[in-house]
């Protein structure tokens, strides 16, 4: 099971329908007037799509940052340290490798702004833990559903995959079809969407 760390923030307690233009994540968002502000933030790397996504999240307290990453090596370790420092105070960080569905159930209320940072770690983090990938899709709608009943903004990064060439091996093949089913899950259902190049966003919903 995936691990959850926090600081500054109390403890933590431990199959959806199909997604689609008449699914029940639609009419959650249309009927519930405290339903969440949902915002997707798609990228490349260093496109500037988290730095994006902290200052959309930043006009209300308190806020929770969400972090899918794991150091497992020093390149990485050195990475996180990196993006914790940039986040300066006032943020709730949460280290969460897989279970954000759940914590959004139990604690996104809690928090009138959230950021998560990345669903493409998110997502390799499932499918490390043994989910197949026909089974994504479940566990994507089940984290969009529990970021619906949020009453504040969520604010949710990911990164583009498919925009380079193809991958010269069938896991990363498969892992780059899978990721970006999943962003178009999350991009169907978001209230605003937004590409990085180069620190540009391009809002295109």
């Amino acid at each position: 099971m995936g691990s959850i760390r926090q600081s500054h923030l109390r403890p933590f307690r431990e199959g959806l329908s199909p997604l689609s233009k008449n699914s029940g994540l639609h009419a959650t968002k249309k009927n519930a007037t405290d339903a969440s502000n949902l915002i997707f933030v798609l990228g490349g790397a260093r496109s500037g799509k988290s730095t994006f996504a902290l200052q959309q999240g930043k006009a209300k307290s308190p806020r929770a940052f969400v972090a899918t990453g794991e150091p497992f090596d020093q390149e990485m370790a050195g990475r996180i340290q990196k993006h914790q420092r940039s986040r300066g105070r006032g943020w709730a960080t949460i280290e969460i490798s897989t279970r954000i569905s759940e914590w959004l159930a139990e604690e996104g209320s809690s928090y009138p702004s959230i950021v998560v940072d990345c669903l493409t770690l998110w997502l390799n983090n499932l499918l490390r833990d043994k989910v197949r990938p026909s089974q994504v899709p479940t566990h994507v709608r089940a984290f969009l559903r529990s970021a619906r009943a949020c009453r504040g903004q969520v604010v949710v990064v990911s990164n583009e995959l498919g925009l380079g060439l193809v991958p010269g091996d069938a896991i990363s093949r498969s892992f780059r079809d899978v990721a970006g089913r999943m962003n178009q899950l999350v991009a169907a259902e978001a209230d605003e969407v937004y590409f990085l190049v180069s620190g540009l966003p391009l809002r295109l919903k």
